[in-house]
């Protein structure tokens, strides 16, 4: 299992690195999504998961699974969310004053 989730943050970190590096603006903002996802999965992956055991430790279960883990993930995932509209906000604003979402006609020409 940990396996499969490792390949799928891998394939999810590649191809957010691979929109980080196009010029429109809008796919930027999805691959600092798919990069954030990509985390969520790793660190998912890296706290060992474990399937039908209780999140509390009772007196008759020998081995339980730990929350932190998820709970650190789920106010990752908040975060992220928080951070994505803003840059979707952010992303309409620039596109209504500039009248585009190309990074190179963004820029400007530092030639005249």
């Amino acid at each position: 299992m940990e396996i499969i989730l490792t390949v799928l943050a891998s394939i999810l970190f590649s191809t957010g690195i691979y929109n980080l590096l196009q010029k429109q603006l809008l796919r930027i903002i999805v691959g600092t999504v798919l990069i954030s996802h990509g985390a969520h999965l790793f660190l998912l992956t890296m706290s060992q998961v474990k399937r039908g055991a209780p999140p509390l430790l009772v007196d008759d279960v020998s081995s339980y699974t730990d929350p932190l883990p998820q709970a650190l993930i789920l106010t990752a995932i908040v975060i992220s969310f928080g951070v994505t509209s803003f840059l979707l906000v952010l992303a309409y604003r620039t596109y209504t004053l500039n009248k585009t979402d190309n990074m190179e006609e963004m820029r400007g020409s530092d030639y005249d």
